[in-house]
């Protein structure tokens, strides 16, 4: 399915219905490379760690998503976008 950035990631999560199921997710965007600061992973492998398996909306995803990824995958810990 291709390699994402997280900032492109919204728009994967937008092409699909909601709400979705989790099964639903990992069969269309499962195999979706996700680029991270420290390496990659596949959005199937980032929803093996999610505590749900329905999503009610495009946010509720990427909020799972997010909190399922390591703390060092958007870049250095605790330091904002801003800051550098």
């Amino acid at each position: 399915m291709g390699a994402i950035t997280l900032n492109e990631l919204t728009d994967r999560l937008a092409t699909l219905s909601y709400p979705v199921s989790l099964e639903t997710v990992d069969r269309k965007l499962g195999d979706t490379t996700l680029q991270l600061a420290d390496g990659e992973t596949t959005i199937g492998e980032t929803l093996e760690l999610v505590g749900t398996d329905r999503f009610d909306s495009e946010n509720e995803l990427e909020s799972e998503l997010f909190g399922a990824l390591p703390r060092n995958a958007v870049g250095e810990p605790y330091q904002s976008e801003g800051e550098g």
